[in-house]
């Protein structure tokens, strides 16, 4: 191994494990570590600035900013809130009701937008119905975070690692309502199953103010209906167009760009304010990521992985998919599983450009990087926002709480893709 393979790679497991850590903001991480791998590169000649901007992926990021600008339109006419309390209504204030539309409203929106910007509008209206039929919030705010997970692996936008699969892979909208839809829906309704169980005793306790609950009048939270419903047409039309997609060959991140300049020009929104509800930090850590990741690349790591990992190319192919399902599981439960999959990413590549069949395997990375973020309180960004409105609460999720629950749901959902990607694996 060369001197540039091992520094690049230390560098890189540095990175991450500060990132683990949570001892400084991961795009501050990311940033720094980005920079500090080009100067390395330039150091060693294996990298250069302009390799590194090569490096990253604008597709995937152009597909990120779309969905965000129009969810940052969508956040302030009141539209989540007024779902939360209709559902919460339509409950009749029975706590097992509520949960299961409540989460079921969370998983859906979250396969058509950002599941952390989804539990982040959904999480304090959950907070606020509980505090009205006084029952503890807690069992809410952890299934609408398991179950926007385990659901949003359902469609291309509805994950972060599902738009870098996608990118990668060159897969469409439609191919992940095919492939990955099926399966995650028995992935969900087990999920949902198990969260009755193990929620059972909390659940169970009768609301003290229902009534309050239901003279409540959901349209006062809509805000801008017009624009509601605006966004809606214009959100509704950008499906359409990705379901459209092998027909017309349009690239996911033109739609998404197109219909968030449409919303714009239709709606007129306060520009700044909508750019201050962007995720610029997200971005930043995307593309800070594809820079170190492309460092990795141009200094050899990814060709030893690949020849290592081409070492079990006698494994059948099936098997070979089921290994790296639970291998990116248990990585995406200890990191975040955003950087699990863009490190992963280039390892399937070079496998197939090694002669191997990676089609299933780009399923397998989905199902792992989805799936096992339940796992743990860190495993993504949609858990750590939710623990961190749960502090409003008087009883906060701690990271041993969420072991208790989110684990098993892990560990079931992985299972049951397992089991149906091992009957179908010709399928994919």
């Amino acid at each position: 191994m060369t001197a540039a393979a091992v520094l690049s790679s230390l560098l890189f497991l540095a990175a991450l494990a500060i990132i683990f850590a949570e001892k400084m903001h991961r795009s501050i991480t990311a940033v720094a570590a980005a920079a500090l791998m080009i100067a390395l590169g330039r150091l060693l000649g294996f990298y250069s600035e302009q390799a590194a901007i090569d490096s990253i992926d604008f597709p995937t990021l152009g597909l990120l900013l779309g969905m965000m600008i129009m969810v940052a339109m969508l956040e302030p006419t009141g539209f989540f809130q007024y779902l939360a309390v209709r559902a919460a209504q339509a409950s009749g204030a029975r706590p097992v009701r509520l949960f299961i539309l409540l989460g079921a409203i969370t998983t859906v929106v979250s396969m058509f937008l950002d599941n952390v910007t989804t539990v982040v509008l959904i999480a304090p209206v959950t907070i606020l119905v509980c505090e009205i039929l006084g029952i503890s919030a807690l069992p809410f705010l952890l299934a609408e975070a398991l179950l926007s997970n385990t659901g949003g692996v359902a469609t291309l936008v509805g994950d972060p690692p599902n738009v870098l699969i996608g990118s990668a892979a060159n897969l469409s909208f439609g191919d992940f309502l095919t492939h990955s839809l099926p399966i995650v829906a028995v992935a969900w309704a087990g999920a949902l199953l198990l969260l009755l169980s193990l929620f059972r005793r909390e659940l169970a306790r009768r609301p003290k103010n229902a009534k309050a609950l239901m003279r409540m009048t959901p349209a006062d939270a809509l805000n801008e209906p017009e624009n509601a419903r605006r966004l809606l047409i214009v959100l509704g039309a950008a499906v359409l167009f990705f379901l459209l997609d092998p027909l017309l060959h349009l690239s996911p991140y033109f739609v998404a760009v197109a219909a968030a300049g449409a919303a714009m020009a239709w709606i007129r929104p306060d520009i700044d304010q909508m750019l201050k509800r962007i995720e610029w930090s997200v971005l930043i850590f995307f593309a800070a990521l594809f820079i170190m990741v492309g460092g990795l690349e141009a200094a050899g790591v990814w060709d030893l992985v690949v020849n290592l990992a081409q070492g079990a190319s006698n494994i059948p192919p099936v098997y070979f998919g089921l290994a790296l399902l639970w291998t990116v599981a248990i990585l995406s439960a200890i990191v975040d599983n955003i950087p699990v999959t863009i490190a992963l990413i280039p390892i399937i590549q070079g496998l197939g450009e090694g002669g191997m069949n990676t089609g299933p395997l780009w399923w397998a990375l989905a199902f792992g990087a989805g799936f096992g973020g339940n796992g743990t309180i860190i495993g993504s960004t949609a858990n750590i926002v939710v623990a961190s409105v749960s502090e409003r609460t008087r009883h906060p999720i701690t990271a041993r709480l969420w072991l208790r629950r989110g684990l098993p749901v892990m560990l079931l959902t992985c299972t049951i893709a397992s089991i149906l990607f091992a009957a179908f694996y010709a399928w994919f």
